[in-house]
């Protein structure tokens, strides 16, 4: 099968993307299990792309269900280089409101439970992470936003939180005085695991509500984020339609996504656990082979 080298990942609300050719449905195997759903392959103006729902199509997967490790190999193995996720999140800010879009360049990781890396004992790398998402991905992002009238901050932290409960209040001032921009429940591991697969990502950050936080908004019920959810699914479809054509292109600008292992693996070869070398053998293989002559 050819290269498929853009992905997508679908939050909450963004199950398919309306507009999009579908040509099949894959089932992928991965040294970490099934990704959440079959990965839809699809066809925009002649460009083939990849989707993948983070939450199962009908949304059964919790946030912490969810299998982060095999979504990301999964589209490694069909050859994404480019991934553009969506996130269903709150505003910690009071300029940014429900309805805007939000271009996260930093994360907090305030996380328990999901395993975060490919490797572990057997094989240790450590990647570089000060910058965990591709500024290249995020300018496009950003200018096809302005293009189509869309509110957008460009740049912003956010800060993951386990789940499946909303925040207290008490957790939600505290995590204002700290100055992040939104709250999310799946942004970590997931750009974690895309900058040790050396792909190019970047979240969407699509804002619901404005957390428990704000004295004149209501507790953050599901029935007010399905509300929200559903205009801001009608501009991630704008988004994606828009964007297919520009990650087409070969060369966009530079960024380091692409090495984001080089120096990195830490284990020497012949240390190295075989059945770890061999599963991760898509995203180590060619400094191994550069090692070796």
């Amino acid at each position: 099968m050819e290269e498929i080298k853009i992905g997508f990942i679908g939050g909450s609300g963004v199950y398919k993307i309306e507009g999009i050719n579908v040509i099949d449905e894959l089932d992928i195997e991965t040294p970490f299990g099934k990704p959440s759903d079959k990965i839809i392959i699809g066809e925009y103006e002649g460009i083939k792309v990849a989707f993948l729902p983070r939450h199962g199509r009908g949304h059964y997967i919790s946030p912490s269900g969810i299998n982060y490790r095999a979504n990301i190999f999964a589209l490694k193995k069909l050859g994404v280089e480019r991934l553009i996720s969506f996130s269903a999140v709150g505003s910690m800010k009071e300029e940014i409101e429900p309805g805007d879009i939000v271009l996260p360049d930093q994360y907090f990781d305030r996380t328990k439970l999901r395993p975060s890396s490919f490797f572990g004992n057997g094989l240790v790398a450590h990647i570089s992470f000060d910058k965990p998402t591709c500024p290249v991905l995020r300018e496009e992002i950003f200018r096809i936003c302005k293009n189509l009238n869309i509110k957008v901050h460009n740049g912003g932290t956010y800060i993951c939180i386990e789940g499946p409960q909303f925040s207290t209040l008490a957790e939600s001032k505290i995590y204002r005085s700290w100055g992040v921009d939104v709250i999310g429940m799946t942004g970590i591991p997931e750009v974690k695991l895309a900058r040790e697969a050396e792909m190019c990502y970047h979240t969407v950050a699509l804002v619901t509500d404005y957390d428990c936080w704000h004295p004149e908004h209501d507790a953050v019920t599901v029935d007010m984020v399905v509300n929200q959810l559903i205009e801001n699914t009608k501009k991630a479809n704008e988004i994606v339609k828009n964007i297919i054509p520009v990650l087409a292109k070969e060369e966009l600008g530079k960024c380091n996504c692409r090495e984001a292992l080089k120096n990195a693996i830490m284990t020497k070869p012949e240390a190295m656990d075989e059945k770890m070398k061999k599963d991760l053998e898509i995203l180590i293989g060619k400094y191994l082979k550069s090692e070796q002559g």
